[in-house]
């Protein structure tokens, strides 16, 4: 999908065009704008990786598909189940017996956008096969590396641990997910329109059409990269970061991945509002969701809900705003 020719565009049109895109997944899923934002400003981040973590029913691959089809992107979904085997995402090498050959039949890691439904019901093994295509965007099979589309985004949902017959995921694996989102249950007046819907549409499918095309997306991808961000706003994402990992209550803190996410979601996150330039509450939108799946918390807070969010959010109180020059 890269081309050379493919220009960035200007924050304006970005802004614009994200609009578009968020209008158009709203008439399949009803409210949640602030979640839809989010994920397009993952979206716009390379490596833009996205886990929907809830509970079974609150339409988190509804909302992966809705995406897929505003983006004008190709799409592929894989239901994990303990079952699932690693050549089973990748896909392998197999004999042509008319060309007396083998030849790669490529598995449905090879498109632009991948749900991965359900990812911790699959075995460690199977969510190890993702860790090289999420990171590197390629695939190695029988010593030949095989490059996938661009762009290659994964959309992950999963169930809360606590559910039978789930895995974790491995801290390495998690750590290549730019972001981590709830998407909670709807008000009862959003549930009220859902079903006032339902019932005029007659069917349950929801008509989507696609806002933009791949060269549209790519030309926004670009511009995201001319968002300007002070040295001072790079400092303060810096200490953030640094604070998770002197934590007393913190035995892992976050990676350098983390530090990377605040940066590029924050940038993504300017252009979605038409700005050339980042605030410190960019940063401070991002914080939760890009830093609180990178922590790995004392043993002794394990079983406390919601121990990792309390624990960004007394960072964040704690840490100076710098005050930016005009």
């Amino acid at each position: 999908m890269t081309n050379h020719q493919t220009k960035a565009m200007k924050v304006e049109e970005i802004a614009e065009y994200c609009q578009k895109i968020t209008n158009e997944v709203g008439k399949a899923v009803i409210g949640k704008q602030d979640i839809l934002m989010k994920m397009m400003a993952a979206f716009l981040s390379s490596g833009g990786h996205i886990l929907l973590e809830d509970f079974p029913g609150l339409a988190k691959t509804l909302i992966a598909n809705s995406f897929s089809i505003a983006l004008g992107l190709d799409f592929k979904r894989i239901q994990f189940t303990p079952d699932l085997l690693p050549g089973d995402i990748t896909g392998g090498y197999i004999f042509n017996n008319r060309e007396n050959q083998f030849v790669l039949r490529k598995g449905p890691l090879f498109t632009n956008i991948l749900l991965a439904d359900e990812i911790n019901r699959a075995s460690p093994k199977t969510q190890s096969a993702l860790l090289e295509a999420m990171q590197e965007c390629r695939v190695s099979l029988e010593g030949e590396s095989h490059q996938l589309p661009d762009p290659f985004i994964v959309i992950a949902t999963q169930n809360p641990i606590e559910y039978e017959g789930t895995f974790p995921l491995p801290e390495a694996q998690l750590d290549r997910f730019i972001i981590r989102l709830s998407v909670g249950y709807p008000t009862m007046v959003e549930e009220q329109e859902m079903l006032a819907r339902r019932s005029d549409r007659k069917q349950d499918p929801v008509p989507l059409s696609a806002v933009i095309t791949p060269e549209i997306f790519q030309g926004m991808r670009l511009g995201v990269e001319n968002v300007f961000i002070e040295p001072d706003l790079q400092q303060y994402i810096v200490q953030l970061i640094a604070k998770t990992r002197q934590h007393k209550q913190v035995e892992l803190g976050v990676s350098p991945r983390g530090s990377l996410a605040l940066l590029k979601l924050s940038r993504a996150w300017a252009a979605i509002n038409g700005r050339e330039f980042v605030l410190p509450d960019d940063i401070k939108t991002f914080a939760q969701p890009a830093l609180s799946h990178g922590i790995i918390l004392d043993p002794n807070l394990w079983s406390t809900k919601k121990a990792d969010t309390s624990l960004i959010e007394e960072i964040l109180r704690s840490t100076p705003v710098p005050v930016l020059k005009n």
